[in-house]
C-alpha cells in the first residue's frame, strides 16, 4: 500500500482516536463528580457516627412474618437455603412460602426435602406452567398468604423477599421486623460470598456490592431518598403491600409485584416511597460483631455474569424509565440518574477502550515516523488530570470497602477486577439495548434467570 495512502488512513484514525478521548473524557469527569458528591455525603456522615448499631440495640419484635422466594430450576440449591433458614429462625409463627412450577417437580421435592417437615414452610404451585416472570410467580405466592390470612382469621405483620440460593442471617428476621415498627419498607445488606474457583468474575460483585451496601446506600438513607429493594434481605410492611396489590388490581394486575417487569425488587422498593412510605437501609452488626446481611453465590463464568447483569440494566435503566419516569424532587432525581446510568455508562467505557486501542496503533506508527503528535488542548488536559486523580480515588475507596468486609487480599484483587467489571458491564449494556429494542417490537418479557448450583451453607456445614 502507497505511503500516502496509509499516512491518509493514520490521519482519519488519529482524528477518531481525539473524538474518542474527547468524549470519554467528558462522560468520566461528570460520572466523578457524581461519585465524589456521593463520597462527601459518606465522609461526612461517617464523622460524626459513635458506633455501628447491634441487634442488641434494638427492640425484637417480630410478629408474624411471611418469606416469600421464587423457585424454578434450584432443585441443586432450594433445600439449603430452606433447612438452613428455618434452623437459624426460632420464630414459630414465620411461614416460609416457597412458589413452584408443576412442570419442575424436582424443586418441589427438593424444598420439601430441606424442611425436613417443618410445619412452616408453605409450598405454592404455580397455576400455569414455568418458567413465567419472577413477579409472576411472587404474585401467586401473595394471593396464597391472603388465602391463608382469609381461613386462619389473622394478619402477617410483613413480608420479607429471598431468593432460592440465599444463606440468611440469624437475626435477619428480628432486624427486619424491628425496622418495620417505623417504616414500610426496609432492606438490609447483600454480601456475595467469593469464589476460590472464579476470583475474577465471582469476586468483582463482592467489590460493587462492599461500596454499594456499605456507601451508596447509607447515603441513599441518610438523605430521605428512595432505597431500591435487592429482592433479598428485603421486608415490606404487611398494609402498604396491600394498598399496591389494590392499585396494581385496579390497573388490571394480579399481586402487587409488577409481572412484566425483570426488576420488580427494585420497583417496588421505589414505588413504596412514592406512595408515601418510609424506607430504610439498616446495617446491624449481631452480638459478634458480625454484619446481618444475606449471603450467596453470584455467577461464577462470564456468560452467566452478562446475562445477570443485562437483565439488571434492562429492568433499572430501560424499564425503569418507562414505568417509574422521573421525579421532580432533586434527590430522588439525582439518585435515579445514577441507577439508569448503566447503557450510557457502556457507551462510554466502550470508547475509553476503544481509545486506548487506537493510541496504541498510533504510538507504533509515530515510532514509525508515519503520524505527528496532536497537540493537546488545555481544556482536554484539565479533564484528563481530573479523570486521573479520580481513577486513583474510585480505586482507594474500592480497595477500602472490599477490604473491611473481605480482608486485604480480597481489597487488593479488587483493584484489577476493576477492569473485568467494565468488560461485563459494556457487554451487558449492548446486549440489555438489543433485549429491550425487541420488548419494543412486542417481543415477550421472559425470566432469563441465573441457574444456581452450589450454596454458602454447605461450605459452611463442611468447615
Amino acid at each position: 500500500m502507497p505511503e500516502d495512502v496509509i499516512r491518509s488512513i493514520l490521519s482519519g484514525v488519529q482524528l477518531l482516536e481525539q473524538e474518542l478521548l474527547y468524549f470519554a473524557a467528558f462522560w468520566f469527569v461528570l460520572g466523578a463528580l457524581d461519585e465524589f458528591a456521593v463520597d462527601c455525603v459518606w465522609l461526612v456522615l461517617r464523622a460524626f457516627k459513635t458506633k455501628s448499631p447491634r441487634i442488641a440495640d434494638a427492640a425484637a419484635r417480630p410478629g408474624a412474618i411471611a418469606v416469600y422466594i421464587a423457585a424454578w430450576k434450584e432443585s441443586q440449591v432450594i433445600g439449603h437455603t430452606i433447612g438452613h433458614a428455618l434452623r437459624v429462625w426460632p420464630q414459630r409463627d414465620l411461614r416460609l412460602y416457597v412458589g413452584c412450577y408443576g412442570n419442575d417437580p424436582v424443586t418441589v421435592a427438593a424444598a420439601m426435602a430441606g424442611a425436613a417437615g417443618d410445619p412452616r414452610l408453605r409450598i405454592v404451585i404455580h397455576d400455569r406452567p414455568g418458567p413465567t416472570t419472577k413477579a409472576d410467580c411472587l404474585n401467586r405466592v401473595y394471593r396464597a398468604m391472603c388465602d391463608d390470612e382469609g381461613r386462619e382469621r389473622r394478619r402477617f405483620a410483613g413480608v420479607v423477599m429471598h431468593d432460592a440460593e440465599d444463606m440468611v442471617h440469624a437475626d435477619a428476621i428480628a432486624v427486619i421486623a424491628s425496622g418495620l415498627a417505623d417504616a414500610d419498607f426496609v432492606q438490609l445488606p447483600v454480601l456475595p460470598e467469593p469464589q476460590p474457583s472464579s476470583t475474577w468474575i465471582a469476586g468483582h460483585y463482592s467489590d460493587e456490592f462492599a461500596e454499594a451496601h456499605g456507601k451508596t446506600l447509607v447515603v441513599r438513607d441518610a438523605l430521605g431518598a428512595p432505597i431500591p429493594a435487592a429482592g433479598v434481605g428485603c421486608g415490606f410492611g404487611r398494609e402498604r403491600l396491600g394498598a399496591l396489590a389494590k392499585v396494581r388490581e385496579a390497573e388490571g394486575g394480579n399481586g402487587p409485584f409488577a409481572s412484566e417487569c425483570l426488576t420488580e425488587d427494585y420497583e417496588l422498593g421505589l414505588l413504596f416511597s412514592h406512595a408515601g412510605g418510609r424506607s430504610r437501609f439498616l446495617r446491624v452488626r449481631d452480638a459478634d460483631g458480625r454484619l446481618v446481611a444475606t449471603r450467596a453465590y453470584f455467577p461464577a463464568t462470564l456468560e452467566t455474569a452478562v446475562r445477570q447483569k443485562t437483565r439488571w440494566i434492562h429492568g433499572i435503566a430501560l424499564q425503569g424509565w418507562d414505568r417509574l419516569g422521573w421525579s421532580r424532587r432533586p434527590v430522588d432525581g439525582w439518585m435515579r440518574l445514577r441507577d439508569r446510568r448503566g447503557p450510557l455508562m457502556a457507551v462510554v467505557l466502550a470508547a475509553a477502550y476503544g481509545w486506548l486501542c487506537l493510541t496504541g496503533v498510533l504510538f507504533a506508527a509515530k515510532l514509525a515516523g508515519l503520524v505527528t503528535p496532536v497537540r493537546t488542548s488545555p481544556g482536554l488536559r484539565i479533564m484528563l488530570w481530573v479523570c486521573l486523580a479520580s481513577m486513583i480515588w474510585r480505586v482507594a475507596m474500592r480497595f477500602a470497602f472490599t477490604a473491611r468486609e473481605y480482608g486485604w487480599a480480597e481489597g487488593l484483587r479488587s483493584i484489577p477486577r476493576m477492569f473485568v467489571a467494565n468488560i461485563i458491564a459494556i457487554m451487558a449494556g449492548r446486549r440489555a439495548l438489543a433485549s429491550y429494542m425487541r420488548t419494543l417490537r412486542g417481543g415477550a418479557v421472559i425470566w432469563d434467570k441465573t441457574e444456581h448450583s452450589h450454596h454458602p451453607a454447605t461450605l459452611q456445614a463442611a468447615a
